[in-house]
């Protein structure tokens, strides 16, 4: 029972930890599923199907009813006399009652390419969304490494206040000897307040950065959460393959384009159809008998409006100018990707270079402070000289943390710009 219990308690553990620990994948992933567009998605798809649904029921019978009365000035009459024949005439108001199905054999093509109308159609509105969700990345990449970058500096500022502290003891034991006075404790202690209120600054900003991108998430991101530092492949950089959803979008409106092109040519085909009709009225079908009658009448119809072809023409070539014009807003995309593409390397290798000296320059400020601290102890150097070696080894230390976020921070905007 206790090997159990603590089975389960070291799998809460466990999941705890986990929660506790982000990557800006994850973030990313979170940032999508929370935001209110994604709803958007489920609309699409219920309009579509309700698009398709109704294109379909243009292969159900279409059932018309109409009626009318009128009254005529003059009706048909026989222009012929029967001696002791009494043919009746025809009343002048009149009166007919009709319901008519017709049933669709072949229109043309037309509900086929209405059909894929909407689902090119679907597909663009999806492709919108994507191109709209994309975007959330680079805003959650931005807060996401701002607070890496913070943690940096919140953690050499922890250093240097321990460091200061230290300089601080021992300058205070010197006066007690005599050897220091009450001003090098106070340029001291000036420093101390310096980074204790910088300190401040950098948490306020770090909370902030929390709060939007607890907002973006859907999740509780706070000082207890740990961001992981992604592991950058500095090998697959050279890699230009570009997959953005702007591509499939520019891919998706000419496929729209092509489906309307469709719909043009099948509206300029002929159409069949069946019908029956059947009615009540007076008149029937018999002309000679005024008297209310019921009648029906069935066949086959064939409709053809050329009246299409008239425009079909310049019709066909507004869909290729469009098409044209798609295609242009692609290579147009494409070209500025690639100029950010390569800019984005340019500056890639750049840190890479900067960050390779970046340990030396530490190394050396660090043999410098180390040697002032020597002449303080010796009395050859003042502590005002110290306090700006300390802050130089800050400094380097600093810009080597700034370089490095910077570097992953590209290297995901590399990633981010052409979707690899």
């Amino acid at each position: 029972m206790r090997k159990q219990f603590l089975v389960i308690l070291l799998s809460i553990i466990c999941q705890l930890s986990s929660m506790a620990q982000l990557t800006v994948e994850v973030c990313q992933e979170k940032a999508k599923a929370n935001y209110p567009l994604v709803q958007q998605y489920g609309l699409i798809e219920q309009t579509a199907q309700y698009n398709i649904s109704n294109a379909n029921k243009g292969y159900l019978p279409q059932l018309t009813l109409s009626a009318k009365g009128t009254y005529q000035s003059q009706v048909t009459k026989l222009p012929i006399t029967i001696p002791n024949v009494t043919i009746p005439g025809l009343s002048k108001d009149q009166y007919q009652a009709v319901v008519e199905a017709n049933q669709v054999i072949w229109d043309g093509g037309a509900i086929s390419a209405q059909k894929k109308i909407t689902n090119a159609n679907t597909e663009v509105e999806k492709q919108k969304l994507e191109v709209d969700l994309y975007t959330l990345n680079e805003r959650v990449n931005q807060l996401y490494f701002g607070i890496l970058l913070i943690n940096e500096q919140l953690r050499q500022n922890d250093i240097l206040q321990n460091e200061l502290q230290t300089n601080y003891n021992r300058i205070a034991s010197y006066k007690q000897n005599g050897v220091a006075n009450q001003s090098d404790l106070d340029a001291l202690k000036v420093e101390q307040i310096n980074t204790q209120q910088r300190e401040t600054e950098l948490k306020s900003t770090q909370k902030s950065y929390f709060i939007m991108l607890s907002a973006l998430t859907g999740l509780v991101i706070d000082a207890k959460t740990e961001l992981i530092k992604p592991e950058i492949n500095l090998a697959n950089l050279n890699a230009t393959t570009n997959h953005r959803p702007e591509i499939g979008l520019f891919d998706a409106q000419n496929k729209l384009l092509e489906s309307q092109k469709e719909l043009l040519n099948a509206g300029n085909r002929p159409k069949i159809g069946a019908f029956v009709q059947g009615g009540y009225g007076k008149p029937g079908l018999n002309m000679l008998t005024n008297a209310f009658s019921d009648f029906y009448i069935g066949g086959i119809r064939l409709s053809w409006n050329l009246s299409g072809f008239y425009t079909q023409k310049n019709n066909l070539n507004k869909i290729e100018i469009s098409k044209k014009a798609t295609d242009v807003q692609k290579e147009t995309f494409l070209f500025n990707s690639d100029l950010k593409t390569r800019q984005q390397q340019t500056e890639i290798e750049k840190l890479q270079s900067t960050l390779s000296n970046d340990d030396e320059i530490i190394r050396l400020r660090g043999n410098i402070k180390k040697s002032a601290t020597a002449k303080v102890d010796n009395g050859t150097l003042s502590i005002t000289d110290l306090i700006r070696e300390i802050n130089a080894e800050d400094q380097a230390k600093q810009l080597k943390s700034l370089h490095e976020i910077q570097l992953i921070m590209n290297v995901y905007q590399l990633k981010n710009n052409i979707n690899n």
